[in-house]
């Protein structure tokens, strides 16, 4: 079963010019687990490992959207369970 996560992102209104760029906000690692249905902790320790891509802000973590669905993708292609 190929499931894909849901993408997170806003687009800057170019017709009026602001220059905004787009951006992509930031998961907590909470609400990145709960996203992939794993523990916070397993989370992070993937992250520490540099297999799911996560951003230290502090001692805090934060996660995109898009780097947790590549991993989940990847994880399905590849056998593992995520």
């Amino acid at each position: 079963m190929t499931r894909s996560l849901p993408f997170a992102s806003f687009e800057s209104d170019d017709s009026a010019g602001s220059g905004v760029p787009r951006f992509e906000p930031l998961l907590n690692s909470e609400q990145a687990a709960d996203l992939l249905q794993i523990h916070r902790k397993t989370l992070q320790k993937l992250a520490r490992r540099g297999e799911i891509r996560g951003t230290h802000v502090g001692k805090l973590w934060r996660f995109r959207v898009s780097d947790l669905n590549s991993w989940y993708e990847g994880s399905q292609q590849g056998g593992r369970n995520g």
